[in-house]
């Protein structure tokens, strides 16, 4: 489990970063960033509902330790976003 969750947030990092390229955040890039960590949550909740953890430890350490690293990328973009379809044009 913690290969294939490493495997995936690195997948999901270099992504991210090949969106932030550019300093300024466009809307059609935060919603680029948002479909991605949407993509690999519901990616690592597939792998979870098909395989399994080993034992409650690892399930104790994915739900508290890893599966927030990922949400919180989701809610600081989240969060952008909201901030710039608010923001007045002129």
């Amino acid at each position: 489990m913690e290969k294939f969750f490493n495997q995936r947030l690195l997948e999901l990092e270099s992504g991210i970063k090949e969106l932030e390229i550019e300093p300024d955040f466009s809307i059609q890039r935060i919603e680029a960033g948002i479909e991605l960590i949407v993509r690999c949550l519901a990616t690592v909740k597939e792998h979870v509902l098909t395989k399994g953890f080993k034992d409650t430890n690892e399930e104790i350490q994915f739900f508290k330790h890893r599966k927030p690293i990922i949400v919180s990328k989701l809610i600081f973009y989240n969060s952008i976003y909201r901030i710039e379809t608010k923001k007045p044009y002129g």
